[in-house]
């Protein structure tokens, strides 16, 4: 038992200390995962071979994994994508296992490993590829759609592999026992064809009947418990389940498990249901993710290494001409193509089943099979490095083309004031303007929150206000105010310098994120700085005090007390940020702290005054009970 513990302690801590590391350095999470597997396993040795064992436990996160994105689909949404679904999966399955059994046979494998090998390579990692575009926030993209699309046909596809490995054996290849493999249970080892083709539907139509129908029944009956814990067991029953049924049938569960997601997608329970099963699929992806580090062979890695990194950068490359084509013919242009391509580019966590399969069934040599888990480990270990590329090469890159493609408009009228960036922030300081009669130039680099400005009758041009000679066009240097609320924390900051810098009399108004941000608006010369959230989040208050009994004139005069005091300390704050900000720290950041603490205090101060002197003046006020 002690043993359990202590391995459980290893890959939490390497956990701990590689995902926060590398989601710093910009690496991502997955990366972070695969590193700290490598150092446990094969560099230090902290964990032996229960990662074999670990990694068939780990796959069920692909499996919910799977079910989440179910759930975010429904059955109109799953028709609409049918020709990416069909066209570019099933285009890239066949074209892909067509080339790499082409190139196998070519080695001198048998025809018939050479198709396993074909079947191996044509997949790639849902896992990886799915985690990284939802970190990233490319799910939405066409380029993010496009993968999705394919790597939903590789989980259909690899049903019938599984039925085809089986008719590959080769004469002469000794069968090779699973280390802690997937269970031979099954339903349909033994039924005629025919036979076992009906089976399969059933458990299909079986997932899909149940989970529309029963599935409400039972959530319903589990929260009239009102135990959290038993819901939470209920969805993981429900997991389990479909993926037991599906594993019986040779089905893959991660396919089972998507049907029983699209179904439940429109169930009143479906958000419950993600926040109880989200913690265990990141917990099980980011546990498979080490186990795929820490099962690197680094001795048939050191014998043949060459071969190793030659056979899995022609993974990489191969995949990557042949999507590019696809990319190519389905219209998937510019960097959503890039982003289609270097996300497929390798091997998946599937081609370890199939290897296993495949060894079990006398169709590929123990010695190639572990030859080839070395390039399926490695291809997904560069995976997270072709991403890096996308964000910090391929999407800069187009952003740039796109910026100077576009050019400006013609600025026709010049104003005192000029806005630049018109977002849910700008826009608002435009109809503000305009209600009062003051003339003012607004000025965006996005195309849509201009078009959105002039069907209101707003004055706006298109082009990127960072760039001096568009604001001299604009008439910064007669203007009397520039307001600064465009969405790039660093373009805002750099802006709001070079306009002081060559027309120091324009006073500066500038939208800051944060108090950080506002204090480096502050130090590039910003005469006035409005954090975006600040008085909102006043006004929030307020109504949470008059809420809480507060009688309404008395919050309002809390609220103010609040910016008087916050405006007090500010100057002081502001001297700390920058002195620590120049280096000259000197325990300066406790005493930033202790600053925090005496706002607070005086703050509390100058409230309970408040309070004394409007006791008398306020009349009772009860926050509303009901219907609130």
């Amino acid at each position: 038992m002690t043993d359990y513990f202590i391995q459980a302690f290893i890959y939490l801590v390497a956990a701990v200390i590689a995902v926060p590391l590398a989601k710093r350095f910009g690496l991502g999470s997955v990366l972070g995962y695969l590193v700290a597997g490598v150092v446990i396993g094969p560099v230090t040795g902290l964990v032996g071979q229960e990662t074999v064992t670990l990694q068939h436990f780990a796959e069920f996160g692909v499996v919910m994994m799977l079910f989440l994105v179910g759930m975010e689909l429904d059955p109109k949404s799953l028709w609409a994508m049918r020709v990416r679904l069909l066209g570019l999966g099933g285009l890239q399955v066949a074209l892909t296992a067509a080339a790499a059994t082409g190139f196998a046979w070519s080695l001198g494998l048998a025809w018939q490993t050479a198709v396993a090998v074909g079947f191996l390579f044509s997949l790639s990692s849902t896992a990886i590829v799915l985690q990284t575009l939802t970190e990233k926030g490319l799910v939405k993209t066409e380029g993010g759609q496009s993968a999705f699309s394919v790597l939903l046909f590789q989980d259909i596809a690899v049903i019938p592999m599984l039925a085809i490995i089986p008719l590959l054996a080769v004469p002469g290849i000794s069968p090779s026992g699973s280390e802690g493999g997937h269970s031979s249970l099954s339903l349909v080892e033994h039924l005629p064809g025919w036979a076992h083709g009906l089976v399969v539907v059933g458990a299909i139509v079986l997932v899909i009947v149940c989970g529309h129908y029963l599935s409400r029944p039972l959530f319903r009956y589990v929260v009239q418990s009102g135990m959290r814990e038993v819901f939470t067991a209920t969805s993981l029953m429900l997991i389990i389940g479909i993926a037991a049924l599906m594993s019986l049938v040779n089905l893959s569960p991660a396919l089972g498990a998507f049907l029983a997601g699209v179904v439940l997608a429109n169930s009143e329970f479906r958000h419950e249901l993600e926040a109880n099963i989200e913690p265990f699929k990141g917990l099980l992806l980011g546990l498979f993710f080490i186990t795929v580090g820490a099962g690197i062979n680094f001795g048939v890695l050191a014998e043949s290494w060459d071969i190793v990194l030659l056979l899995a950068l022609a993974v990489i490359i191969g995949k990557a001409l042949i999507l590019v084509g696809l990319a190519l013919a389905f219209g998937i242009r510019s960097s959503d193509g890039w982003l289609f391509t270097l996300g497929l580019a390798q091997a998946g966590e599937f081609g370890f089943v199939l290897l296993t399969y495949s060894t079990q069934n006398r169709v590929i040599p123990a010695d190639t099979a572990q030859m080839l888990s070395l390039v399926v480990a490695l291809s997904m270990f560069l995976t997270p490095l072709l991403f890096i590329v996308y964000d910090r090469v391929v999407l800069p890159r187009y952003q740039k083309a796109s910026n100077e493609e576009a050019e400006p408009d013609e600025i026709e009228e010049q104003a005192p004031v000029i806005v630049a960036g018109v977002g849910r922030f700008g826009q608002i300081v435009c109809r503000l303007l305009r209600a009062n009669n003051i003339p003012s130039v607004a000025l965006d680099h996005a195309l849509e929150q201009i078009e959105n400005l002039r069907r209101i009758q707003l004055k706006s041009y298109f082009g990127d206000a960072t760039r001096i000679q568009l604001l001299e066009t604009a008439g910064i240097a007669e203007a009397r105010l520039l307001v600064v609320a465009i969405d790039d924390r660093d373009r805002a900051v750099n802006l709001v310098r070079h306009v002081k810098q060559l027309y120091p009399e324009v006073w500066v108004l500038a939208r800051a994120f944060d108090r950080g941000h506002g204090y480096e608006l502050r130090e590039a010369g910003a005469d006035d700085v409005v954090s975006e959230t600040y008085y909102s989040a006043l006004a929030l208050g307020g109504d949470a005090l008059t809420a809480m009994g507060v009688h309404p004139e008395r919050a309002r005069r809390m609220t103010q007390s609040f910016v008087a005091s916050e405006k007090a300390n500010e100057d002081q704050l502001f001297e700390t940020w920058r002195n620590i900000e120049e280096g000259i720290h000197f325990g300066l950041g406790r005493r930033y702290g202790e600053l925090f603490v005496k706002l607070e205090e005086s703050l509390g101060h100058a409230m309970r005054e408040d309070a004394r002197r409007t006791e008398d003046e306020a009349p009772a006020w009860t926050a509303p009970t009901d219907n609130h």
